[in-house]
């Protein structure tokens, strides 16, 4: 029944002319993940270089895609947790860092530290051998043009965004049993300088416990935080609820005590898997059994057959 992976785009709102690059920015990820464990490749390795392929996609909010603070700026936000060790590493407010993904695995695996943030992030980017990019590689037209219309609206960012953040992420299980979890995000637009959202937070934007299973948000983060979802979804399983069950009884909490927007992804210690979201919409997609599932809206699951390679 191993391995698993399941990975999201982003739960919200999503226009309909970018329904489908959302769709195949999930499937393409969800492959290059699935033929790492295939390959015997570690849960760890898989939801990392999966994200990376979300960071690098320019239709998603996070790496190449962000969108963009109070100033026009690039400020971004990610974690990875090993299931195994409940060891974690996570960034925030990072800046001109193509994956900030990898740079959390860095935290995690070179340091004492779960979380390193702004200037001591980049600090450490640096004695890691990470090089900066500029930042207007990763700013895209999209983003600039969503920025100055929200900018010019004198609108509440958080007010008027409620469940339209675009954070990416994917859960895994390897053949060994072995579970992560991995999330990364440019945050919220117009959001205020040094705002850090439910991401880089444990418990939050991301948990993984090999006795329990995984869990990857998307969605109004600071909603999340307040009831940490990740760890409550996972709480709800080892009370013995299914990944969907959990799910489902979490994003209902959230709504029902603060009225938060989101979606998960989620899989449990024996593969068991589920995408969920009280959202309008979120891109995800999942790979098993050389079985290839997606969908962008409540309730549609589409299926077909993994090619052999």
């Amino acid at each position: 029944m191993l391995p698993v992976i399941v990975a999201h785009g982003g739960a919200g709102y999503i226009l309909p002319d970018r329904e489908a690059s959302a769709i195949a920015g999930v499937r393409e990820a969800v492959l290059h993940g699935y033929s790492i464990l295939q390959r015997g490749g570690t849960a760890l390795d898989a939801v990392e270089e999966t994200v990376v392929l979300l960071e690098n996609n320019p239709k998603f909010n996070a790496g190449c895609g962000s969108v963009l603070n109070e100033l026009g700026e690039v400020e971004m936000d990610a974690i990875i947790m090993d299931g195994k060790t409940l060891n974690s590493g996570a960034v925030s407010a990072i800046r001109r860092i193509a994956n900030p993904i990898k740079l959390s695995r860095l935290v995690m695996e070179k340091t004492s530290h779960l979380c390193l943030t702004d200037q001591g992030a980049s600090r450490f980017a640096k004695e890691m051998g990470i090089p900066e990019v500029p930042e207007e590689s990763l700013i895209t037209e999209y983003s600039r043009m969503r920025w100055q219309k929200l900018k010019e609206s004198g609108l509440d960012p958080v007010e008027t965004q409620m469940g339209k953040t675009g954070t990416v992420g994917a859960v895994a299980i390897d053949s060994e049993g072995n579970i992560a979890s991995a999330t990364s995000t440019g945050g919220m637009l117009n959001k205020m300088v040094g705002r850090v959202g439910d991401t880089p937070c444990i418990g939050c934007g991301a948990y993984a416990d090999n006795q329990v299973g995984a869990v990857s948000p998307t969605g109004h983060g600071e909603a999340i935080m307040k009831v940490t979802l990740s760890r409550l979804i996972l709480f709800h399983m080892e009370q013995g609820k299914s990944p969907k069950e959990a799910a489902d009884a979490a994003l209902g909490y959230m709504y029902e005590r603060v009225q938060g927007l989101a979606g998960v992804v989620v899989v449990d210690k024996t593969g068991d898997w589920s995408a969920r979201f009280n959202s309008r919409q979120m891109s995800w997609a999942a790979a098993k059994n050389n079985q290839l599932h997606y969908g962008i809206y409540k309730d549609q699951i589409n299926t077909e057959p993994i090619p052999k390679t």
